[in-house]
């Protein structure tokens, strides 16, 4: 836990320089592809798997580390060969990891959210999971294991893999010459991102393209069919949090209403988007049908609103980079206490930026727990002995965050909602 929280607490900043040097790039270039309001939900979405991360809420049956005890052939030293083996293994595990997440209905529910955003851009890089609590394809690393590379070393290449596949989730960078037929460039996972026909489930390497072209799933980004980003049943909403259990929710109410016992079993199996026969009909869902005809989520927002969501985000992310920094400090069971706040705060503000009236309930429960917990600990997790008075700046900002939602909710959305119900 402490040590990727010290890994988070360098890459976060660099993360967040990047996605704004592409925001400014982009104005600069007048073809900005990084809307404010759907990067904050993608950072946030960012927010929430770390957290998840540090806090440990997974579970691996089959563990890297016995894998090595009973299997291994030989025992490696943490070297320069070590790491090399174990970054492509990675990248092999990755690739049908991927790939499997495409293609089996209850494992698109852990993937969806990476491909919830209609844009493309650093920041939806962010968009990874807190639905993926169980890790199921250790088996995937057995290479790695008959040839006794250290679990060490699999534990320090598994988040150098994952921060190495953010660069290329851009628009702004074209085809890259030779390295298209070597490396993930941003044309290949473009093609990836796209709900376009000609690109559906394609691209699923991570870092060598050849996986892709070993397998049969490659497909070039063509000049005549520019890519269309998203999810064909489109998540509507920025509330990360809701987005990662959506299609969860569907294959168990779809589960529950077929008649059939063999569909009740085979539905979780099946191709990803594979309902009973007739439930298109019976129960529809919303779903693209024009790549290029559908109205991208919650493009009309004041500036207030977006401006107000950034702050909430930033803020966020400094109540995160404190946990991170002091996880030893916190100790158990608080760290669990802490990190529900985060979660609250993201639904929280996500509400919010969906223009939801329950974003008041859910600010007054989180103004509420705060009160709670600092009025059993004395203090917010220690804070006091870094900035003297910090309850006060807590509760400062909880006060105005509270107020600036009533303000919201009561006054700006119902006054928009008037004015569109005239016209």
């Amino acid at each position: 836990m402490e040590e990727y929280g010290k890994i988070l607490i360098i890459a976060m900043p660099v993360f967040l320089t990047l996605i704004i040097i592409e925001k400014i790039y982009g104005i600069y270039k007048k073809n900005d592809t990084a809307p404010l309001i759907d990067s904050v939900s993608s950072i946030s979405s960012g927010i929430t798997n770390s957290v998840k991360d540090v806090l440990g809420l997974s579970i691996t049956f089959l563990s890297y580390e016995w894998l090595v005890s009973k299997i291994a052939l030989q025992h490696l030293e943490a070297n320069v060969l070590s790491y090399f083996i174990a970054f492509f293994v990675i990248d092999f595990y990755g690739y049908w990891s991927h790939r499997l997440a495409h293609q089996i209905n209850f494992l698109w529910n852990k993937h969806a959210i990476h491909h919830s955003s209609e844009e493309f851009n650093l920041a939806c890089a962010l968009r990874q999971p807190i639905a993926s609590l169980v890790n199921l394809f250790t088996f995937l690393l057995i290479p790695a294991a008959l040839l006794g590379v250290p679990a060490s070393v699999i534990a320090i290449t598994l988040p150098i893999h994952l921060f190495l596949q953010f660069w290329y989730h851009t628009k702004h960078i074209k085809k890259m010459g030779f390295l298209e037929h070597i490396l993930v460039t941003p044309s290949h996972h473009r093609v990836h991102h796209a709900i376009n026909p000609e690109y559906l489930d394609k691209n699923h390497s991570q870092i060598f393209i050849f996986w892709d072209k070993l397998f049969g799933t490659f497909q070039e980004e063509l000049d005549d069919v520019p890519p269309v980003f998203g999810i064909t049943r489109p998540a509507n909403t920025w509330n990360p949090i809701k987005i990662n259990f959506q299609h969860l929710s569907l294959l168990i109410s779809d589960a529950w209403r077929a008649p059939k016992w063999k569909d009740k079993l085979t539905i979780w199996f099946k191709p990803t988007g594979w309902r009973p026969e007739n439930f298109e009909e019976q129960y529809p869902v919303n779903k693209i049908e024009n790549v290029f005809d559908f109205e991208k989520y919650g493009t009309q927002n004041s500036q207030r609103l977006i401006y107000w969501s950034v702050i909430q985000v930033l803020i966020t992310l400094l109540f995160v980079s404190y946990l991170f920094d002091n996880i030893a400090k916190i100790g158990l069971p608080n760290i669990f206490v802490y990190g529900f706040f985060i979660f609250l705060t993201i639904y929280s503000y996500s509400e919010l930026m969906d223009k939801s009236r329950f974003a008041v309930f859910w600010e007054a429960l989180r103004l509420g727990f705060v009160i709670s917990i600092v009025g059993y600990y004395g203090d917010w997790f220690g804070l006091n002995n870094v900035i003297p008075m910090s309850n006060y700046i807590i509760f400062t900002y909880l006060i105005l965050s509270f107020l600036t939602t009533l303000y919201f909710v009561y006054f700006e959305f119902k006054i928009n909602q008037n004015q569109y119900i005239n016209s």
